[in-house]
C-alpha cells in the first residue's frame, strides 16, 4: 500500500506541494525502478508529473501532464541532485485517452511512449492515478482507476 500512496503523491501536480511525500514515507533509494519522473514546459514554465514504467517503451500518466519538451527520468531517487544511475529520455509520442476531459479531469489517463528504457520490475498492481488534487497540498481527492482503462491501454501498445 506505501509504494501505492508514494505514486500517488508524486503525481500531484507541481503546485500541489509535491515536493513533500503526504502522509507516507521515504522509500529505500532505488527500490522502485518503476516510478518514473514525468517533465514538461506548459507557458514557459518547467512542470512535472510522476509517472509508472509499464514496459521498456511505456510510461503512464495523467493526461493532464502534458505540455512541451517531454521527457522521462528514471533510475532516480533524490530528483534534486544528479545520480548516476539516472536516465533521461526524450518522449517520443504522448498519447492522451481519446475522451480526456480537462474541464472536469474525467479519463485524466495517458501513455508515453519513453525512446528505451530500463527493464520493467514491478510485482505490484497499479490502481490508480491522481486525476487532481487540492492546491493546499493535501491528500488526493480524485483518482483515475486504471483497471477501467486496460483495454485502451492494451490495444493503444500493441498497435504503437
Amino acid at each position: 500500500m506505501w509504494p501505492l500512496l508514494l505514486l500517488l503523491a508524486f503525481l500531484l501536480p507541481p503546485e500541489a506541494g509535491t515536493e513533500d511525500i503526504i502522509g507516507g514515507h521515504e522509500a529505500k533509494p532505488h527500490s522502485r525502478p518503476y516510478m518514473a519522473l514525468v517533465q514538461f514546459v506548459v507557458n514557459e514554465r518547467k512542470m512535472r508529473c510522476g509517472g509508472v514504467l509499464l514496459r521498456k517503451d511505456f510510461v503512464l500518466t495523467a493526461a493532464h501532464c502534458c505540455g512541451s519538451s517531454v521527457s522521462v527520468t528514471l533510475g532516480v531517487h533524490n530528483i534534486q541532485a544528479q545520480e548516476r544511475t539516472q536516465q533521461v529520455i526524450p518522449v517520443r509520442r504522448d498519447i492522451p485517452h481519446p475522451d480526456y476531459n480537462p474541464k472536469n479531469f474525467s479519463n485524466d489517463i495517458m501513455l508515453l511512449k519513453g525512446d528505451s528504457g530500463g527493464p520493467l520490475v514491478c510485482k505490484n498492481v497499479i490502481q490508480g492515478i491522481v486525476s487532481y488534487g487540492r492546491s493546499d497540498g493535501s491528500p488526493p481527492r480524485a483518482y483515475t482507476k486504471v483497471s477501467s482503462f486496460l483495454p485502451w491501454i492494451k490495444k493503444t501498445m500493441k498497435s504503437l
